[in-house]
């Protein structure tokens, strides 16, 4: 089955709704970046968080970008994506390891530390919109409902799991994310808390094998839910080997000239997911007499 975001209404308006399936993404990440099992579960979670806020973008060109930046050993963690369900992401120190918590699961707040959580909304405007919080414990569905509560003065209650096997690959990958839209009376945030602090953790729903449109019913049946929209995700990062030619332009006319007097080739490496591009050195010379005039 395809990884999807679902979306809904309920309440009468009252409650917005998502639920995610992410399984395969955040398995590809974890094979393009080899990551070890704590920081597979954490930016499988961050990713998540972006496939269910990105689709949200209005725009094709907007740009949304989750960072986590701890003082924790996996250092900082970068989840992109946009309207159309393309999600891609990485972690500074992807090999990480660390010991279960008391309770048996992976300490991804060990992992991530004490720090902050920026999202960047880039709408094609002159300026991007960034907002920022402290990170509560740096488990990232915690972060991001404080990060509501405190800038966007939106109620939200998100869920995020990441389930492994194990051989270390993903077994399950997905969460919620409910929020109370302006005009929600008091006893519907009031419901609304109560079924969501009765709920287990979103990873042993999808273990039941409930899909996420059974996960936004078993929260929200009760309040009357409308599912109203279904959007396929996955891991894809758009990087090529014509925005690296961009990158190396980029550098300017005498940078790009060392380069390509100094070394037989150069390799430009995207971090999003983990490819590298090759240029020989005559491949730099023409990309130099394309782009710059000879003295």
């Amino acid at each position: 089955m395809s990884d999807y975001v679902i979306r809904g209404m309920a309440g009468n308006g009252q409650i917005r709704a998502f639920a995610a399936s992410t399984r395969d993404m955040a398995e590809e990440a974890r094979r393009r970046h080899n990551s070890s099992p704590v920081i597979t579960a954490a930016l499988g979670r961050l990713m998540t968080a972006a496939a269910i806020i990105g689709i949200q973008c209005k725009e094709e060109s907007d740009k949304l970008t989750l960072k986590v930046k701890g003082d924790g050993p996996a250092g900082a963690l970068y989840a992109v994506a946009n309207s159309r369900g393309d999600v891609k992401g990485f972690a500074e120190n992807p090999q990480v390891l660390l010991h279960a918590r008391a309770d048996g699961k992976l300490d991804v707040g060990g992992a991530v530390g004490k720090g902050e959580l920026t999202i960047i909304r880039d709408l094609g405007l002159k300026e991007p919109y960034v907002g920022t919080c402290a990170l509560v414990n740096g488990e990232i569905a915690e972060d991001l409902t404080y990060y509501y509560a405190l800038s966007e003065q939106t109620p939200t209650s998100v869920s995020l799991g990441v389930l492994m096997n194990r051989d270390n690959t993903v077994a399950q990958a997905g969460g919620f994310m409910l929020q109370l839209l302006p005009g929600a009376t008091e006893e519907m945030a009031a419901a609304l808390e109560q079924k969501v602090l009765a709920a287990p953790p979103v990873t042993a729903w999808l273990s039941e094998g409930l899909s996420a449109e059974d996960i936004l019913h078993r929260l929200l049946d009760d309040f009357g839910l409308e599912l109203t929209e279904k959007r396929d995700v996955s891991f894809r990062c758009d990087c090529s080997r014509e925005k690296m030619e961009g990158v190396l332009v980029g550098l300017g006319r005498r940078e790009l000239l060392d380069l390509m007097l100094s070394r037989e080739a150069v390799s430009v490496h995207c971090d999003f997911c983990n490819t590298s591009y090759t240029f020989t050195r005559p491949e730099l010379k023409e990309l130099f007499k394309r782009n710059f005039r000879s003295e």
